[in-house]
């Protein structure tokens, strides 16, 4: 399955290299809500809530209300989440939160909040919860890709499947570069969990879409979508 983005960011749609190099910019937001009304799922980024800088709740409420959105970008909290999901998100993603940068050395356990996760789970429901993992350079990132936590998605990803219905992974080495998904992580983490396991970074393609989809993976796709690379 295909999943488009939407990423905001100062009250546009954005397309960033890397998490970092502003690619493309749009304000027509009704054009795009049309173009993706046939996806079953699409998935919603508020970037600035992520950086900590501001948030684009008015776009959030107004693109989620119209498309079944999972959505994601600063959910630190339950009471957050509760109010995403009230505004019209089908599912909340979350990442940072998740993770704890003070992890005590050799010891993976330690860098994840399980507490904090099996409380989400319990006030929203496992199945509305997808688990951010976002990776650089093979390790965990947070607080929008700028700090670090020292754990591997594949630790990740065991000690967090109880707590959520699926799970996000974006490969930030490769997100807005379209030069193609690793598909050998796509894989390895399928093998890991049963849980819907979702991927991002470098798609550029329907034929990469349908290779992943065979393996029992979902695609997100921002770049190659917004460049007519690959049609929506």
């Amino acid at each position: 399955m295909l999943i488009p983005s939407i990423d905001l960011m100062g009250g546009r749609i954005v397309q960033l290299v890397r998490g970092e190099k502003l690619e493309l910019a749009f304000d027509d937001f009704d054009y795009w809500i049309q173009r993706f009304r046939n996806y079953p799922l699409v998935q919603l980024i508020d970037l600035d809530a992520a950086m900590r800088q501001g948030d684009n709740r008015a776009l959030i409420v107004r693109i989620s209300s119209q498309l079944p959105c999972q959505v994601g970008g600063g959910i630190a909290t339950i009471e957050k989440a509760q109010e995403t999901l009230r505004a019209g998100a089908k599912r909340v993603i979350v990442g940072s939160a998740l993770f704890r940068k003070d992890a005590t050395p050799n010891d993976p356990a330690s860098a994840v909040d399980t507490e904090f996760a099996a409380a989400l789970s319990r006030a929203v429901g496992v199945e509305r919860i997808v688990a951010g993992i976002d990776t650089k350079q093979g390790r965990i990132a947070v607080k929008g890709w700028k700090e670090q936590v020292p754990l591997t998605p594949d630790e990740a990803v065991l000690q967090l499947e109880p707590f959520c219905g699926a799970f996000l992974y974006t490969h930030i080495d490769k997100e807005g570069t379209m030069r193609g998904f690793p598909i050998e992580v796509a894989e390895r983490l399928r093998s890991l969990t049963q849980r819907q396991l979702i991927v991002a970074g470098g798609i550029r393609d329907r034929r990469e879409v349908e290779a992943l989809d065979r393996i029992g993976v979902d695609s997100v796709a921002g770049m190659a979508v917004y460049t007519g690379t690959m049609p929506a």
